[in-house]
Order: structure tokens, then C-alpha cells, then sequence
């Protein structure tokens, strides 16, 4: 290239020697002793003078280049070319070239070197690493730790030497990441504090950046209470403990309430070591479940049980206590080794039997709310904190006891008598039913024997029907007192709870309340006239409704009455067997009233079976007498010895 530039200057320099180009250059300088008519007469040198003098410097020096000997491309100084003129010796060259490879860091990809930022974009650091140039790192490598500032100091690795632009890439995440598992295996042996970010939420916990590692940050390990909103802790630097570390995954867990578990482990010991009964304390409340609350005694939990929060009750301890509500409790009991801790809220305030008005006395009237219904009974509230039993057999005068839900409902407002008052055991019974009179105390005008009623079908049982003849008045007709006719093998087949049902009066036993009621007693007895209509040998026509393994049943439709066949005369003259549904004539074979049991057969197969007995006996006399003919036989060819045989013969004889 130098050679071309030479070159390129004799061209310019014969050209400006050509006589075509401007004869100024040539022609000889005026002096200043005598200057020509074109001269200026001003002091300073006009721009045609400027432009000569700039032309013969030119000039000049391409003369000096034009007189040098050319020099080849791979032969030319370049050091002498770039130094314009100066020459340095080669050990002067060698010792200029060492101190400026001093001043560069050596790059090795593989190492962690230390940076300082030195400028900052939208996007990037600007790292010095003491190299030719500056690298460049990701801002969102910095996430972490967003305290990081121009002139700080960080760890960074060398991750391309150029890119497209020719700029210096660095990584600060794999030079932690380098490094990073050391530095957690040493935290985990010492136990000693780690700062993370907290980068996102994930089940059952937090992912934390910790070194530039990823590790899990379990959801109970968060804070020595419970979290709500994981959401909060999302982007946030905080300083935890590695607890657990799985060096075939390279999995770490880390715990922050390890921490606070350290900084309040002192004042639990302060407190537990004071603790004593009947101390009052102030406490956060931590946790509330179905059954208490869980309250914050500065490090120590303490449970409020739901009957300890309020004299009156409650629901649901939210009632009275809200998350994180500031309250003060007293120490009611705790364990030996002082863990479990029972505390209570109520007891801060008087109890409020000492508030009851200390002239309510048995046979007072007083208003009440029903706050618990149970089977036996109900429970109200006659002022807050202060409880009374209404005992099911309390609410109604009748003998059958029902469950108190027939008589009340939850939050009704009722009216009752005190029964029995214990101020010190702070315990009361009332009573509904003492407010209206006894129903049977006259029990026997209003209700006498063989007097007819309408009453309600109230309940049933296996043996028969209640019968409410007024409020507190119940009777019972026994299963066989339903029907004349039918047979009844469940009330519920007869009719249904909330009828009405006319009945009349049986029995009466006022001492014991009790009420025997009928209802078939209403109607006269149709077996006295079925005596008359279902003799013994008469012909009556039935249909057949059941049939069943010991017989079947058939129906008289005219008068409404079953009868039974039995097994043995269910089989038709044909070998055939009855039917459901069949319309025939049946023949009676016995009547009982007592009883009321009507035994029917086919009118056309009581010939067969009687023809069928005869034959059967005289097939049994044949055997009989053959039986004997064998019996003799032997006996004549028998000793004394043989006797046995005879009394096999006996008994084949007995089983004829």
C-alpha cells in the first residue's frame, strides 16, 4: 500500500509540472523591495498567495518521497510508519510491548474474574474487566439483588469473547452458579445466613434464587404463622437457612422461620419460665379453627377452646375473634414441660349467673331462646351465659315421648317454668307443659269407656297405632283391633301417618295414662253372621290372590272374607297346580270363629284324595302282612343266636 501511495505522488508531481497547469509556480518570486503592480498593498497575504505556497510545500515533499527508493510491501516499518518518525530499538520495542500486555487481564473462560460496573443502559451493565474492551451483562442477571450500583464490584465469566457487534459477553449468573454449590454445602454445614430472592410462587411453597441456584422455600417454612397470601413474598430479598440439601438432584430446601424460631426462642424460654395459672397475658391471634383459637404469646402458642371464648354460645369462634386481633387471655392450664398451653377469654369477665336476678325462684315464669335442639330435649338461653334444659318429657302432657324437634325449632322464642334452680351447681330445668292444664285430671268425664272419638294418627309401632286424641292425649289401638276381617301384618298397611281415624274407648287407666282405643269395635262382629253362611261341606266361589310353599289364599269377594288352602289340596284334579288369579268353587273344610280361620279346598279334588287315602292304606296293609309273613318265616329257622335279626324285622315293621 505504501508503495501505491509513492506512486500515486510522482503522478501528482508531473502534473504539476506540466506546462498546461498554472506558470505561477514556475516563475520567479518577487522581492519585497520591489513589489509588482498586482500586489495588494495590505500586510496580509492574499488567498492566490496561500494557494502557491500550499502548492510548492506539496511539491517539495513529493520531490523529497520521488528521490527515496522504493520499498516492497512485506519489507516497510510499519512501526516507524505509525510512530511518524520515531524509531525504538527491538528490546525497547519487546520491554513497550510487555508493559502493555501487564495492563490486560488474561481471558479464560473458565474462570471467575472480578468486574467493576462502569455504566449502565436501559438493558445492560457495563462491565471493566481489564481487558481491551468492556463486556456487557443482562441487567435481569441482577434481579437479586436490585442494591447493585455504578462502581460496585461483582463476580462475572467470561461467556463469548465477541459477538456479532464484536462486543465482550459476560455472565454474573454462571459465575455464581460456579461457585454457588460450595457456597450452599458450606452454609449448610455452619448454619449460617444466606441472602435469596424470592422469584415466583409454586405448589406447596416459593422457588428462591440463592447463590444463582434455584431452591424451594416450603409454604410452612415461611413464617412461624400461618401464610394467606403467598403472593406478597413474590420479588422480595430475604435472608434464610439451607435446612436440607440432596446431593445426588441438587435439590436445596430452604427456611426463613428457622430464623425467626432462633430470634424467639429466647423469649419463649422468658415466658414459659413465668408461666403460672391465673395470668393474664396478651397475645395475637395466630390460627381459628371450628374448635378455638390459636393465640401468638410471643414465640409460645396457646389454644382458646370455643367454650372458653364466650359465657354464651357460640357458633363458630369467629364470632367473637378476628385474625390478628391483639387480645388479652388468662392461663387456665398448661402441661408439664409447659407446651401446651390452655388459655381462656371469657374468664376476664364475671360470669353471668352472678348477674341472675336473685329473685327468680322455682315455679317463676321466664322467656327463653332455643339455642341447641336434641333428641331428649332442648337447651335455652335465658339471658347470655345463662342455659336451661327443657327435658322432651317436659314439653307435652302426653305419655308418648317424640323427639323435641316435634315441638320446637332453633332460635324460637318460648315460654316456660322453672322446674328446679342450683345457683351454685349454676344449673335450671324448665318445663313447657306446667303452663296449660293436665288433660287427665278429668280425663275420665271427657273420655269414658265405649265413648266415640276421632283422633290423629300420630305414630306407629310393630304392634299397633297412637292415636293423639288432643294435645297431651295419646291412645293405642293394638294391631288386632284394626279390622275384623283383614289381616294386618304392619299398621302402615292399613293407613298412614296424619290420618284421621274414628276409634272408640276400650281401656282407661288414669294413674298410669294410659288410653286403649279400637277401631274395628266401631262395627259388629261379621263372624257371627260368616258362622251362619261358611258352614262346614258348603260350596263357595273364591278367587285365588296368593300362593305360597304351605298353601295359598283365596278370596270371597261377596263377603269380603280370606280363607287358606292347604298345600296338600293346591294340586288340580288334572296334576295340575293352582294358579293366582283362578275363579273357582271351594268347598269348606273347617270354621273357626275364635280363630276367625277359614280352611277351603277345589270342590273337584277332595274325591281324588280321598280315593288316594283308601289306596294308601291298603297299600300299607299289603305291606304290613308280607312284612310278618318274613318275620315267621325266619323266626321258625332261627336259634336263640339270631335273635338280632328279629329285632331288625321290628323295626322295618315300626317303619312301615
Amino acid at each position: 500500500m505504501m508503495s501505491q501511495s509513492i506512486n500515486t505522488d510522482e503522478n501528482k508531481l508531473e502534473s504539476s509540472e506540466n506546462p498546461n497547469m498554472d506558470n505561477s509556480i514556475n516563475e520567479e518570486k518577487p522581492t519585497a523591495e520591489e513589489p509588482t503592480a498586482e500586489e495588494p498593498t495590505a500586510e496580509e497575504p492574499t488567498a492566490e498567495e496561500l494557494k502557491s505556497e500550499e502548492i510548492i510545500h506539496e511539491a517539495q515533499s513529493l520531490s523529497e518521497i520521488k528521490d527515496e527508493k522504493t520499498v516492497s510491501l512485506d519489507d516497510f516499518d510499519w512501526s516507524e510508519y505509525a510512530d511518524s518518525g520515531q524509531h525504538y530499538s527491538e528490546s525497547e520495542y519487546k520491554k513497550l510491548e510487555s508493559m502493555y500486555n501487564e495492563t490486560l487481564s488474561v481471558l479464560d473462560e473458565s474462570t471467575i474474574i472480578e468486574g467493576k460496573i462502569v455504566a449502565q443502559t436501559d438493558r445492560d451493565f457495563i462491565i471493566d474487566i481489564g481487558a481491551k474492551s468492556e463486556g456487557v451483562i443482562s441487567i435481569n442477571e441482577f434481579r437479586y439483588n436490585p442494591d447493585y450500583k455504578l462502581g460496585d464490584t461483582v463476580e462475572v465469566i467470561i461467556d463469548k469473547k465477541e459477538n456479532k457487534t464484536g462486543q465482550l459477553v459476560l455472565s454474573h449468573k454462571k459465575a455464581r452458579a460456579l461457585q454457588a454449590w460450595d457456597r450452599v454445602q458450606v452454609a449448610h454445614a455452619e448454619q449460617s445466613v444466606v441472602a435469596g430472592y424470592i422469584k415466583c410462587r409454586t405448589k406447596g411453597g416459593m422457588i428462591v434464587d440463592v447463590f444463582g441456584l434455584e431452591s424451594f422455600l416450603p409454604g410452612s417454612q415461611i413464617d412461624v404463622k400461618p401464610i394467606r397470601d403467598y403472593d406478597v413474598y413474590v420479588g422480595k430479598n430475604m435472608e434464610f437457612k439451607v435446612v436440607k440439601i440432596n446431593h445426588e438432584f441438587k435439590n436445596i430446601v430452604v427456611s426463613h422461620k428457622a430464623l425467626i424460631e432462633e430470634d424467639i426462642e429466647q423469649q419463649k424460654k422468658d415466658i414459659i419460665s413465668k408461666l403460672d395459672k391465673g395470668q393474664i397475658l396478651e397475645g395475637i391471634v395466630k390460627n381459628i379453627t371450628s374448635y378455638g383459637v390459636f393465640v401468638d404469646l410471643g414465640g409460645v402458642d396457646g389454644l382458646i377452646h370455643i367454650t372458653d371464648l364466650s359465657w354464651s354460645r357460640i357458633q363458630h369462634p369467629n364470632e367473637v375473634v378476628e385474625l390478628d386481633q391483639q387480645i388479652k387471655v388468662v392461663t387456665l392450664d398448661f402441661d408439664e414441660n409447659k407446651t401446651r398451653i390452655q388459655l381462656g377469654l371469657k374468664q376476664l369477665t364475671e360470669h353471668p349467673w352472678e348477674s341472675l336476678d336473685a329473685k327468680l325462684k322455682v315455679g317463676d315464669k321466664v322467656t327463653a331462646n332455643v339455642v341447641v335442639l336434641a333428641d331428649y330435649g332442648a337447651f335455652v338461653e335465658i339471658m347470655p351465659g345463662v342455659e336451661a334444659l327443657i327435658h322432651v318429657s317436659e314439653m307435652s302432657w302426653s305419655t308418648h315421648l317424640r323427639s323435641a324437634q316435634d315441638f320446637l325449632k332453633l332460635g324460637q322464642e318460648v315460654e316456660a317454668q322453672v322446674l328446679t334452680l342450683d345457683r351454685e351447681e349454676r344449673k335450671m330445668s324448665l318445663g313447657i307443659k306446667q303452663l296449660y292444664p293436665d288433660p287427665w285430671v278429668k280425663i275420665a268425664e271427657k273420655y269414658p269407656i265405649e265413648s266415640k272419638h276421632k283422633g290423629l294418627v300420630k305414630n306407629f309401632t310393630n304392634f299397633g297405632i297412637f292415636i293423639e286424641l288432643e294435645e297431651g292425649v295419646d291412645g293405642l289401638i293394638h294391631i288386632s283391633d284394626l279390622s275384623w276381617t283383614q289381616k294386618i301384618k304392619h299398621p302402615a298397611d292399613f293407613t298412614k301417618i296424619g290420618d284421621k281415624l274414628d276409634v272408640i274407648v276400650l281401656e282407661l287407666d288414669d294413674e298410669n295414662r294410659r288410653l286403649s282405643l279400637g277401631h274395628k269395635q266401631l262395627q259388629d262382629n261379621p263372624w257371627d253372621v260368616y258362622e251362619t253362611i261358611f258352614t262346614e261341606d258348603s260350596l263357595h266361589e273364591g278367587e285365588v290372590v296368593s300362593v305360597f310353599d304351605k298353601g295359598a289364599t283365596v278370596i270371597f269377594k261377596k263377603e269380603g272374607l280370606e280363607g287358606y288352602i292347604p298345600k296338600r289340596y293346591c294340586i288340580k284334579s288334572d296334576k295340575t297346580k293352582l294358579e293366582v288369579g283362578e275363579i273357582s268353587e271351594f268347598k269348606v273344610l273347617e270354621f273357626s270363629k275364635d280363630n276367625r280361620r277359614i280352611i277351603v279346598c277345589l270342590k273337584d279334588n277332595i274325591i281324588d284324595f280321598e280315593y288316594e287315602d283308601q289306596q294308601n292304606k291298603k297299600q300299607q296293609e299289603i305291606t304290613k302282612n308280607k312284612v310278618m309273613k318274613d318275620v315267621q318265616s325266619k323266626i321258625s329257622k332261627s336259634t336263640l343266636g339270631d335273635l338280632d335279626v328279629l329285632s331288625d324285622l321290628k323295626n322295618k315293621i315300626d317303619d312301615q
